[in-house]
């Protein structure tokens, strides 16, 4: 962690959210279908819990949480059963109103950035399944919640929505490499574990080479020594939403935002099997 990343994602997040903002006080219709079947307004609800709950949870202090009875199903969810989690979480954090949502969203990010102002970036904090995410990775997971869903609000609404490759590649490397550097907990519990080792080795123009291993499901971040079974080349503006299933596969590699490589690059599958997102 540096002291750069650790400014970026700070200046990132205020960058996201106005944008997230402004954008959802211009739809013209909040009860449009946005999300499977979410409207806008329960996808930027989503969001603005998201935003709330990390007031508390990035102090990683065993503090109450800001929506009571989040705290047992936070730390139980694995990636399959998330959508029952968000079920509920959507269920107590009940507004609405573009407007308000709005004005709750920034008022949020404005406290995790109060929250977070003297803690150590790299701190690991408790997250989601039991995993443990840096102080720095957790910021920049809010600012990917809210380019993905900036862009399944902007969708609905019609509206242009651009996602940076510079802010995705924070996700990439401060949330995913971060995470599975502290420990994904009970995340990926309900993948079927091989015990064939997989190594993929991850190279963009934006974040340092890394290589992320899989083995009887559990995964380790390693440094590149030129054994890894597949070669990931990426522009993460499209890596992402590709792995939130935004951008389909096939899209991803036609663009040119995938570039795959290697000796054994058809062992990809069985990795995304196990390492996918939510």
């Amino acid at each position: 962690m540096t002291v750069e990343q650790w400014e970026s994602v700070r200046a990132a997040l205020p960058e996201a959210g106005g944008r997230f903002a402004d954008l959802l006080t211009g739809v013209p219709d909040p009860h449009q279908r946005s999300l499977g079947e979410w409207s806008i307004a329960e996808t930027a609800a989503h969001v603005g819990m998201i935003a709330l709950m990390y007031t508390a949870m990035i102090r990683g202090d065993g503090g109450p949480l800001p929506l009571p009875g989040l705290a047992d199903p936070i730390d139980a969810v694995s990636v399959d059963s998330i959508a029952g989690l968000n079920a509920l979480a959507l269920e107590l954090y009940p507004e609405r109103n573009p407007l308000r949502l709005a004005e709750r969203l920034r008022a949020d990010i404005a406290e995790v950035l109060v929250v977070s102002a003297d803690l150590d970036p790299g701190k690991p904090v408790w997250w989601l399944g039991g995993s443990r995410v840096p102080v720095a990775g957790v910021l920049a997971h809010l600012v990917n919640e809210l380019l993905i869903h900036g862009l399944d609000i902007a969708r609905a609404a019609g509206q242009p929505w651009r996602i940076p490759a510079r802010l995705e590649a924070m996700f990439v490397e401060l949330f995913l490499f971060g995470m599975v550097s502290g420990g994904t907990g009970h995340l990926l519990d309900d993948a079927t574990p091989s015990p064939r080792r997989i190594a993929v080795e991850f190279r963009s123009a934006y974040t340092r080479p890394a290589v992320l291993a899989l083995q009887h499901g559990q995964l380790r971040l390693e440094k590149p020594d030129g054994t890894a079974d597949v070669r990931l080349r990426f522009d993460p503006a499209v890596l992402v939403p590709m792995m939130f299933g935004r951008i389909s596969k096939l899209r991803a590699v036609l663009l040119g935002g995938v570039r795959i490589g290697g000796p054994r690059p058809w062992l990809l599958p069985e990795f995304l099997r196990t390492v996918r997102m939510p």
